[in-house]
């Protein structure tokens, strides 16, 4: 059965803060350069999406979107997850990207956590989907509205690292809202993301950076 990343945002796997501030260590350890932010175009079957990526503070997550957007990787993926809050409809996260496609993932990336840079999860935050803290690769989600529970926890229990914020949408929102309110199946999904997965998905027919005009 096809297991999918962020299952670990309602049941968090159990993970020990001194691995976590150890990757938080590696990670501000690394020089970070200083672009300006970089924009990418989403074009799906609900309409356009444009993302502005922070390289500067969140440089090796999204050196790997780019990545992915470079190499075509996501054209023809879907967004097939839409997470609901309950009493909330309108709140929640939409989830897309290669869906662990093996002719299509990369290696997984270092984590980057929100304590590290200063990325929160806000409307429209653009972050990774993950299983364990070090695996994100080629999914992603976008939030509808605030939800800080996916942020960093250094102070908490179990699985602190929360998720790798590295952009937001500056375009598109009303794309978002749609793809959150479309229908999902009652059942497909396992465990707690069943009743949660897009039927029909909405198909991403292309990713590509946008070029500033001169």
């Amino acid at each position: 059965m096809i297991r999918f990343a962020l299952a670990a945002l309602l049941m968090m796997v159990p993970a020990f803060a001194a691995q976590a501030q150890r990757e938080e260590a590696d990670v501000a350890a690394q020089p970070a350069p200083q672009p300006k932010l970089v924009q990418v175009r989403l074009d799906t079957s609900a309409g356009p999406i444009v993302l502005a990526l922070d390289a500067a503070r969140a440089p090796v997550t999204t050196a790997n979107f780019l990545r992915y957007v470079d190499q075509k990787r996501l054209d023809g993926t879907s967004f097939y997850r839409a997470l609901r809050v309950t009493g909330r409809p309108e709140l929640g996260f939409v989830q897309g990207g290669t869906r662990n496609d093996p002719k299509r993932v990369l290696p997984p990336i270092a984590h980057e956590p929100t304590s590290v840079t200063g990325i929160t999860h806000e409307a429209g935050t653009i972050s990774m989907a993950r299983y364990e803290p070090g695996s994100a690769n080629g999914d992603f989600f976008i939030t509808m509205g605030p939800m800080p529970s996916m942020d960093a926890q250094p102070t908490g229990e179990g699985d602190i690292a929360g998720f790798a914020a590295f952009g937001s949408v500056v375009e598109g929102m009303d794309v978002v809202q749609r793809i959150l309110a479309a229908p999902t199946s009652p059942t497909e999904g396992e465990g707690v993301m069943k009743g949660q997965m897009l039927s029909p998905t909405i198909t991403i027919l292309n990713a590509r950076r946008v070029v500033p005009a001169k």
